[in-house]
């Protein structure tokens, strides 16, 4: 497809849909077609017959608007370039790239493309696709590393990692395309650098963060910071989103998306099937983060009384069960996940506790979950994780009782191997002088058959010349 020199016959954009409207119209094109948002645009190109003598027609698609169909096609015949040649460069594929993954969420849609803006494009748009090599990509990089000095907020290694992520992901969708035959992203070093671990806010930490004002970047209530925390916001109306996300871990975004329906008070469960965002300004609700995400969770015996509690203050006037969000904006609608985090904060300052991010909240509960004796992949489950490895890596910071607990595990697992052994070797120092007992005990029976004194065992014979 790229590379020949092809003779385009007839192109053509269109919109389709794969709605059941479309069925139930006979298979004709959809009425609602015309509606904004519906239904996504296409492209075919027939080419003229080549070597083989059979004519060659390629549809693609996914794309969200007309234009953007109408610039994948002119980029997929070389329409930008010296007719007979088709060199789509970098920028160009990441824009096709971009406009063809429908299923990517909003979050990590403009993730994509502010590394697209801001490090991809400026760097390596201008490059032809087919011409762009590991040391292109190398030196893009090093450029990055090198004007991190110049910054304010330097860029950390994880960024790093994300933006040839974003790089590795496109390409691979031109491989598959047939565009380029290897990853040229996929050889790229990176500098080093480690993920923050969760640490614990204890008595000594909190001294120094007083006297210097230094935070490390993630950090994690002990129990009993946690404890006055919940018992400072007791009386604010968002006291039982922040009970529920201190014990169970739950996200922010599913945590102000909790509805009514999704209680069962008298199982004692709750159901996570979905969550909030702000996006541009405006609050909406949006599936869960992963098909892990979607999960129930057991609660506890206070959580459900708090949760009995709300549910008595929000009842009807007529005596009827509250619906809709748990926590509600005047409209009826949820609450915005920045308001979330505002109240968080501000009553993190009125309590005089150590600083830690709402989300910090979610690292807490998974250890405070196993300090308190639950298994890895229970936290997991309730975490909604779908690794193992994550919840090992990112949540379990080693709070001072499981540290305690640990350290007098291992010594007295050292005491015990200490004592087998003391135990052991005098057991082997009896055996010893029971045995140098039974021998001196017959060689004096034989010196007195024999009428000559007996010597002492370890006294050497004395020579007479």
């Amino acid at each position: 497809m790229f590379g020949k020199e092809v003779v385009m016959r007839r192109a053509a954009v269109y919109k389709r849909c794969g709605c059941r409207t479309r069925s139930e119209a006979g298979g004709g094109r959809c009425p609602r077609l015309g509606e904004r948002g519906h239904g996504s645009w296409y492209f075919s190109l027939e080419l003229s017959c080549g070597r083989d003598g059979r004519r060659h027609r390629v549809r693609r698609g996914g794309f969200r608007s007309r234009a953007a169909a109408e610039q994948a096609r002119a980029y997929l015949v070389g329409g930008d370039v010296v007719p007979g040649r088709s060199a789509v460069t970098v920028g160009q594929w990441l824009d096709i790239w971009l406009e063809m993954r429908q299923s990517l969420s909003f979050n990590t849609r403009r993730l994509y493309t502010q590394q697209v803006d801001d490090y991809l494009k400026p760097c390596l748009g201008s490059v032809p696709l087919r011409s762009l090599t590991v040391a292109r990509v190398q030196a893009m990089f090093v450029g990055l590393v090198r004007a991190n000095a110049a910054r304010r907020r330097p860029l950390s290694p994880a960024t790093f990692v994300r933006i040839r992520g974003t790089l590795h992901a496109a390409l691979n969708g031109a491989i598959r395309v047939s565009l380029i035959e290897r990853n040229p992203a996929h050889l790229v070093e990176l500098p080093s650098g480690r993920r923050p671990r969760a640490v614990v806010w204890t008595d000594a930490r909190v001294a120094h963060w007083r006297a210097t004002g230094e935070r490390p970047p993630v950090a994690v209530w002990t129990a009993k910071q946690a404890a006055e925390f919940l018992e400072h916001a007791r009386g604010h109306p968002l006291y039982v989103l922040y009970l529920a996300v201190a014990l169970l871990g739950l996200r922010r975004g599913e945590a102000a998306g909790l509805r009514w329906c999704d209680l069962d008070l008298d199982a004692g469960v709750v159901q996570v099937s979905h969550q909030v965002q702000d996006r541009g300004g405006r609050t909406v609700v949006c599936p869960p983060k992963t098909e892990a995400s979607v999960r129930t969770v057991a609660l506890d015996h206070g959580l459900v009384a708090a949760l009995r509690v709300l549910r008595s203050q929000r009842r009807q006037g007529d005596g009827g069960e509250p619906v809709g969000f748990l926590f509600a904006n005047r409209d009826g609608g949820p609450l915005s996940p920045g308001y979330v985090t505002h109240a968080f904060t501000r009553l993190l300052v009125e309590a005089g506790l150590p600083p830690v991010r709402l989300h910090d909240l979610r690292h807490g509960a998974a250890s405070l979950s196993l300090a308190a004796g639950n298994d890895l992949k229970v936290v997991q489950a309730m975490l909604g994780h779908s690794s193992i490895v994550l919840t090992a890596d990112t949540y379990t910071s080693v709070l001072p009782c499981l540290a305690h607990r640990a350290a007098e595990a291992t010594a007295a697992l050292v005491l015990e191997a200490a004592r087998d052994t003391a135990i052991a070797l005098r057991e082997r120092g009896r055996r010893k002088q029971r045995r140098r007992g039974k021998g001196r005990g017959s060689r004096e029976r034989a010196a007195k058959k024999q009428h000559r004194p007996v010597r002492p065992h370890s006294a050497p014979r004395r020579s007479h010349s």
